[in-house]
């Protein structure tokens, strides 16, 4: 199953073009079936896989208190690697035909007033001004994090020719490889000719490379250094949410739409391959218009 799984992965990769992330979830999410197929079957193999088993693998999730999101990527997996099998003649018939993805209940994210956004930019650009590299990159993260609606993994993914300075703009390769072009205002340019003169330069080494964003040893910053720091951030600002890196990327597309921005705009700055997932920040926006009309309307 190892060689055949390696195959599906590299399937993923060049021609699904999925993300690592993605990849390393739907093969311990595979890793997971076969296991169970392998309990309740003796020699289990490949062909053992019916939809019997596929059904009987999510209940036992589902009992186990996965929540609908996981449920629903197991399942997205499980169907990817059944219709390739049966495509590759590993298997007779694609047993998931049938085999329906649980639908995810969206729910409004928390997101950022934009007076508390405001205090958390003003936060990371305090403790930037002792001119600590680790804290000039910080500033920087959170900048272009809100200024862009980025997601964290596209920020850890600049390089320094991504960024162009004069015009204020990032290229940014996004989820399937999708390249897309966004701007930032004047306090991320701040932060950033910062970062670039007096912080990168003091953690750089040959292990660097072209990475806009650096780690304490000098290597590209991981995801999770950055979301430690926006948790950081975020936390010094009074009655403010416990968010993320993908809270401020909420707040940014919620002030945007809240600004008078066109939903298709924040579509293309997201990177959101269907309007429908842009729409969702929509609910955020009605939500806090209700919420100002009950506490104001004196026929709430």
């Amino acid at each position: 199953m190892e060689s055949v799984l390696d195959e599906f992965d590299e399937y993923l990769a060049l021609e699904r073009l999925r993300s690592d992330h993605t990849r390393r979830a739907y093969r311990g999410d595979l890793r997971s079936l076969f296991d169970f197929v392998a309990e309740r079957v003796p020699d289990a193999q490949i062909t053992s896989l019916t939809l019997p088993l596929l059904r009987s693998w999510l209940s036992t999730q589902a009992s186990a208190g996965a929540a609908r999101t996981t449920l629903a990527r197991r399942t997205s997996a499980v169907k990817t690697f059944t219709g390739w099998a049966s495509r590759r003649g590993l298997l007779p018939t694609d047993p998931a035909t049938r085999l329906q993805v649980p639908k995810a209940r969206r729910t409004l994210p928390a997101v950022l007033r934009q007076d508390q956004a405001l205090d958390a930019m003003a936060a990371a650009k305090s403790g930037a001004q002792q001119g600590d590299p680790l804290a000039l990159r910080d500033r920087l993260i959170v900048e272009l994090l809100y200024a862009t609606g980025i997601r964290v993994s596209e920020l850890c993914g600049l390089d320094i020719d991504d960024v162009d300075t004069s015009r204020r703009l990032l290229r940014v390769l996004g989820k399937g490889n999708k390249q897309r072009t966004v701007p930032f205002g004047e306090p991320a340019q701040a932060a950033l000719t910062a970062w670039l003169s007096d912080g990168r330069p003091a953690l750089a080494n040959d292990q660097s490379g072209p990475a806009l964003l650096l780690g304490a040893r000098g290597r590209r910053l991981d995801p999770r250094q950055a979301r430690t720091v926006v948790h950081q951030t975020v936390a010094a600002v009074n009655g403010a949410p416990d968010i993320g890196p993908h809270g401020l990327r909420h707040s940014a597309a919620t002030h945007l739409l809240e600004g008078g921005a066109d939903l298709r705009i924040v579509q293309e700055l997201l990177g959101h391959s269907t309007l429908a997932t842009t729409q969702l920040y929509t609910h955020v926006t009605v939500a806090r218009l209700r919420a100002v009309h009950d506490q104001a309307h004196p026929r709430a």
